[in-house]
């Protein structure tokens, strides 16, 4: 199996666990937590698909995806008091889904011949848009603009694929140094309490 088309198996399961455990958290009935699994685990893809032109988006294209967010919802749901004793769990998965989605977002623009610096947006919104989607419709603020770093993670992460890319490191290289590298930020984030500065108008 291609690598990529992997990572874009593995990206889309854990986003729909991520989604399916938010539901829970939120006491959703059944068709409630499938419906934000899916829209977590495609609401990213769709974006960009569609911002880079490329119709139908991939989720249309193939009916994998719709069985792979169904395994995940199901997984999710029956198997959830293993899933829960997971330190973290949501967290957990939602980083190693945007690892995964970054990379998509920039082999997929890359090949549309697109510049990298759009590259780097186009791998940002396959990463975070889906979750974007998943916390409004769950009414909790989005993680994206929280203080905690978060879409720099993928930013930097994105920029080590450039790099390594430019320098002709195999690809199975510079895939899986991107992915760590993203999740190994966000983790660091986290346990240290590193965030962003805010941003004030005012004088204080």
């Amino acid at each position: 199996m291609d690598p990529i088309l992997l990572f874009d198996y593995i990206g889309t399961m854990v986003f729909a666990i991520s989604g399916t455990l938010t539901a829970a958290q939120k006491r959703l009935d059944l068709f409630g937590a499938i419906f934000i699994g899916f829209v977590t685990a495609i609401g990213g893809g769709t974006v960009r698909d569609m911002m880079l032109g490329n119709l139908p988006v991939s989720w249309i294209q193939s009916s994998n995806y719709f069985y792979i967010i169904l395994l995940g919802v199901f997984i999710t749901i029956v198997f959830k008091k293993i899933v829960l004793k997971l330190r973290n769990t949501l967290f957990l998965f939602d980083t190693i889904g945007i690892g995964v989605f970054t990379v998509l977002g920039l082999e997929k623009a890359l090949a549309f011949g697109i510049a990298p610096p759009i590259a780097v947006i186009m791998g940002l919104s396959s990463a975070v848009v889906g979750g974007i989607i998943r916390d409004t419709l769950c009414n909790e603020v989005p993680l994206i603009f929280h203080r905690e770093i978060y879409a720099t993670a993928c930013i930097a992460g994105a920029v080590v694929y450039l790099a390594m890319r430019y320098v002709g490191l195999p690809p199975i290289v510079y895939t899986w140094v991107t992915v760590a590298t993203i999740i190994s930020i966000r983790l660091l984030a986290v346990r240290y309490k590193l965030a962003i500065p805010k941003i004030s108008l005012s004088d204080d």
